[in-house]
């Protein structure tokens, strides 16, 4: 969550993005470039006008979104693989005519939309272990962007958009009803993802297909597809298992085909004798120093706590409850409720501010939503209020809390919670934990980074894992992290990834 920024409707730009499967790119060595040149295709549905305007409307809305722009050598090197990898799609022969841009992001997500625009971030980069990899993931969202799949999309977008971010986000649980699109997106704190995942199941295999097309052309292994939809599937994985939500569908798979048969496809296209440039060594190289995780700058979450240095405060969430921080705002999940912590301009007081907070839940027809009555509350010496409101939604009524607080100086920060009816006490343990932080425990905030290290005679996967900055699974997330299996053994000399502070 970004300094003091309040949440914003999503626009409808963002429904033109790609999540295609949250693949991720690598960028390409000179030799690729070389290659690269040698094989360009000729231009097919080339960048247009319109779709380059459009492009850079949206741009600057993903760009915040999504964290910002990572700068520097690292992102130097992520756009100049994209555009090796963009050039052999046909949409252009100019490198010039692609914005490739590095996310300052914690979640695994690519996207592309018209107009030559691609992104990566900077997680789903971490979890890449070659520069085929990378190619082949910026590779599948141009391939969304050239076989136009975005704007076949965009006119059942426009119809359902409403329901399915809000269907994905509360199913089984909560709200169906279009009324509450609003309160869907401020629940959301990927929202922007929940608007990418629409393409079809059919698109996304065209678009993996075309990936690997694109890895031939510019000279990679396009094996490469398949070990990276390989890691990304056993990532979501083992989130799930750290989270406890083992049996939920996993976010970026749930309107595409399954991992494994996807990997089984790839792996058949690309051919079992197939060859091509990895460039392991180049890409270890050129990301080693990555920011992994949060960025303190958007706070840190920490097992169930959350921790923001710049905004000076922290809290906790219930027990069986997991948190997703977004650039916008900090998503709360768990069986009994879905909550979000945002902020805003306080205004005139905090019972005007939770009003507002309400009122921006209605959809333009609709009747206000309002609390019952605001009550005023102090925690850990901070100046608070909450309402609660009965909605009755598609499956029954539920109830909406906003519980905010005074942090002076014209700010406020709530959550927004929606549970089923008598059920908002499920957050009262979190609402008690807010609290201010000191300027020394705001310093002692640090983000982990990615490391790469060279394996010494001795070293094994266990003793390696136990220097991963993590007190749960720190084995499985070094597996993981750097594509081995569970038996894998170590060579000295071979180069590996940790996750250190």
């Amino acid at each position: 969550m970004s300094a003091y920024q309040p949440v914003r409707a999503l626009r409808g730009a963002f429904a033109a993005t790609c999540a295609g499967a949250a693949l991720l790119a690598l960028a390409p060595s000179t030799t690729g470039v070389a290659v690269a040149a040698a094989a360009r295709p000729a231009t097919v549905n080339a960048i247009s006008r319109a779709d380059k305007a459009e492009g850079a409307k949206a741009h600057p809305d993903l760009l915040a979104e999504f964290g910002g722009a990572v700068t520097g050598p690292q992102a130097s090197y992520v756009e100049q693989v994209g555009k090796t990898i963009a050039i052999q799609s046909g949409l252009s022969n100019a490198r010039g005519d692609f914005t490739v841009t590095l996310l300052n992001s914690p979640v695994n997500n690519a996207f592309a939309i018209p107009g030559g625009y691609i992104y990566v971030t900077r997680q789903l980069t971490a979890l890449m272990n070659n520069e085929a990899e990378l190619a082949g993931v910026l590779g599948h969202e141009v391939g969304h962007v050239a076989a136009r799949h975005s704007a076949k999309r965009q006119e059942a977008a426009s119809r359902n958009q409403l329901l399915g971010v809000l269907g994905s986000l509360l199913s089984g649980v909560l709200l169906g009803d279009s009324a509450f699109g609003r309160l869907g997106q401020q629940l959301a704190s990927q929202g922007s993802q929940m608007l990418t995942l629409k393409y079809s199941r059919s698109q996304e295999l065209e678009a993996d297909r075309l990936g690997i097309t694109y890895l031939k052309r510019a000279g990679y292994d396009p094996r490469a597809m398949a070990t990276v939809l390989d890691s990304l599937a056993r990532q979501t994985a083992l989130e799930a298992q750290l989270r406890g939500t083992s049996n939920q569908v996993p976010q970026w798979a749930s309107t595409h085909p399954d991992p494994a048969s996807r990997v089984r496809d790839a792996q058949a296209q690309a051919g079992a004798s197939a060859t091509g440039m990895t460039n392991r060594d180049e890409f270890l190289t050129r990301i080693d120093g990555l920011v992994y995780g949060d960025d303190p700058k958007q706070g840190i979450i920490d097992g169930n706590r959350f921790t923001h240095p710049e905004l000076r405060l922290a809290f906790q969430a219930p027990e069986g409850f997991y948190l997703v921080n977004g650039t916008q705002a900090v998503s709360i999940n768990g069986d009994s409720g879905k909550a979000q912590f945002s902020g805003g301009p306080m205004g005139t007081g905090l019972d005007a501010y939770i009003q507002t907070v309400f009122s921006s839940l209605t959809e333009s027809g609709q009747a206000r939503i309002v609390p019952s009555s605001i009550e005023r509350a102090n925690v850990n010496g901070i100046s608070a209020a909450y309402g609660v409101a009965q909605v009755q939604a598609s499956s029954g009524p539920v109830d909406v809390a906003v519980f905010a607080y005074d942090f002076g100086g014209g700010r406020a920060y709530h959550f927004l919670t929606i549970t089923r009816v008598g059920g908002a006490g499920a957050f009262n343990a979190m609402f008690k934990s807010m609290r201010r932080i000191s300027a020394s425990e705001a310093g002692q905030v640090k983000p982990r980074r990615l490391g790469v290290v060279t394996v010494k005679a001795g070293d094994t996967v266990q003793s390696l894992a136990s220097r991963m900055a993590y007190s749960d699974g720190a084995v499985e997330r070094f597996l993981v992290l750097n594509g081995l299996g569970s038996g894998a053994r170590l060579a000295p000399g071979q180069r590996v990834k940790l996750v250190t502070y």
